[in-house]
């Protein structure tokens, strides 16, 4: 999933996993002037529960490393809204396409073990391995699994595991075969999660084992990192673990957790501060456990932290231009870029309910997490960007105060847009054809079915493999409907609209998101529909 339905840095977007923000409307240069100008001193709890009250996040974790020592790992506000009790070190989030990570570390182990290389063609180790043309599925390799550079355009058949579906991981990587690619091979960086879940099955096939069971035992196990899980299901049963929040008109409200175990390479890690801290350690002490144990060789966690793939710099608005990076590349699990002349490999994760960005400063031997449950991307920048200020010992920004005058000047012109759209709209006009006649199976190539069909006097979409997508249509114009889910949490509504062949009967059927802040994951931009033969 993309990283936030609200604003984070455009320069980190495609890198924080999982996003396209909206662009927003900066405060004046005064206004930024005054902003930093009154940046309070630093104060790691004064500065998160600030946050948390000024983005209503309800809870959230902090893990900082520094030369091998835990600086902190504490929890703050309340795991549940509702409830009393709290956060702490080991609460538990899912951490989304933070998992990303763990896939490449473990990829990682096995080019040490001499199993696999990063260049093998992904072929040599699983042999029913198929893209949608014929050279790039001879020509991709391991590394291409991980760089977001197949050609795949962003997200992706990402609605072939989110949210939750009946799809195996074996269908959903056969089912690569039938996404037509945006772009040429090797061409350009576009953010995928289907590939990671292919890199994840190597890992299982030269285990032996499932993907979770492969990742304790390679990396949480020999770190002690006994609270993490490697499903939802195992989070579910520990007695100390966050629940998930999301805004339904604009309020947040607890919501179901939403298990995804078809895709776990690439979102399957569920972690506290505590452990995330062990993680981060291991990675900025050259790849060595506590115990000096090497778990991944230095060479190739260094080639996890080189660039693969570049990735374009957009520019911030004025008031946020000191986070603009002078590169910015993805490497091999984590994005990659610089701040104030020092480099930082990141990464974010977003799963609705759960926000989470992992952020390193190798010549520094810092780390910094940020594990929340909510989905709130500005929370977490102007946490993180404050605490690399205070450590890397330059002038500080109140970045909390900036960034939630970025959040609320994006939904406002989003709520904008959304409003002339609604208003030019051709309100008088009717679909062509009688409502029923819209009825009926519709088939895409790679997701396969879903049907409408009259229901207590509505007309009702069913997405026939996913449970959750199923929401009512309503007329918009001519001969395009929105289709409102029932799952209000999801902020996914789509336009749906049919193309008609001369004699009336219905050819094909598209759909597109209708607010540009839904998550890219629900990618109904591919799909193409027509009617199944009867």
């Amino acid at each position: 999933m993309k990283f936030s339905r609200t604003f984070v840095s455009a320069a980190l977007t495609a890198a924080l996993c999982t996003a396209s923000c909206t662009a927003l409307a900066a405060p004046d240069a005064a206004t930024a002037t005054a902003t930093t100008a009154a940046a309070p001193a630093f104060d790691l709890d004064a500065d998160v529960n600030r946050a948390l009250k000024t983005f209503g996040v309800p809870g959230m974790a902090i893990a900082i490393v520094k030369d091998g020592k835990v600086v902190a790992a504490k929890g703050y506000g309340v795991r549940k809204l509702g409830e009393p009790a709290p956060v702490d070190a080991n609460t538990l989030f899912e951490v989304a396409s933070n998992s990303k990570a763990f896939t490449a570390a473990a990829l990682a182990m096995l080019v040490d073990e001499g199993r696999i290389a990063w260049d093998d063609p992904v072929t040599k180790h699983l042999p029913g391995f198929q893209m949608y043309d014929a050279y790039v599925t001879g020509a991709m390799t391991v590394r291409d699994l991980l760089t977001h550079r197949s050609g795949l355009g962003l997200g992706a058949g990402d609605l072939l595991w989110w949210p939750t579906t009946s799809f195996s991981t074996d269908e959903i990587i056969s089912r690569l075969r039938y996404i037509k690619p945006a772009t040429s091979f090797r061409n350009s960086y576009a953010y995928d999660n289907l590939l990671y879940i292919a890199a994840g099955k190597i890992i299982a096939e030269k285990d032996g084992k499932p993907w979770g069971d492969a990742i304790r035992d390679r990396i949480l196990t020999p770190l002690g990192m006994d609270g993490t899980t490697t499903s939802v299901a195992a989070m579910l049963a520990s007695a100390d673990h966050a629940a998930p929040h999301s805004k339904v008109d604009d309020k947040p409200v607890v919501v179901r957790p939403i298990p995804v175990p078809n895709a776990v390479g690439a979102v399957g890690i569920n972690t506290s501060a505590a452990d995330v801290a062990r993680w981060m350690n291991l990675l900025l002490n050259d790849g060595k456990a506590p115990d000096g144990k090497q778990l991944i060789g230095a060479k190739q966690l260094a080639e996890m932290w080189t660039q693969q793939t570049p990735m374009r710099i957009r520019e911030p608005k004025p008031a946020l231009a000191a986070t603009k990076p002078n590169f910015s590349a993805y490497g091999l699990g984590f994005s990659l870029r610089d701040y104030k002349g020092r480099k930082i490999a990141m990464h974010g994760g977003a799963l609705v309910g759960f926000y989470s960005t992992v952020l390193m400063v190798p010549d520094e031997k810092l780390g910094i997490a940020i594990l929340t449950n909510a989905e709130n991307g500005p929370a977490m920048a102007a946490l993180y960007w404050r605490i690399l200020d205070q450590y890397l010992k330059v002038p500080a920004t109140d970045w909390i105060t900036l960034y939630a005058e970025q959040e609320a000047a994006s939904h406002k012109e989003e709520l904008e847009r959304l409003r002339k759209e609604h208003t030019a709209r051709a309100a008088r006009s009717s679909p062509s054809l009688p409502l029923a006649s819209y009825d009926g199976a519709y088939e895409d190539p790679w997701y396969g079915k879903v049907t409408i069909a009259a229901e207590g006097g509505k007309r009702v979409m069913r997405f026939a493999r996913t449970p959750d997508l199923t929401g009512e249509l309503e007329h918009f114009q001519h001969d395009t409907f929105i289709v409102r889910w029932k799952e209000r949490s999801f902020n996914a509504d789509a336009y749906v609209t049919f193309a008609l062949n001369p004699d009336g009967s219905i050819e094909r059927m598209k759909m597109a998101p209708i607010s540009t802040e839904t998550d890219f994951s629900y990618d109904f931009r591919d799909l193409t529909f027509t009617p199944s033969p009867k």
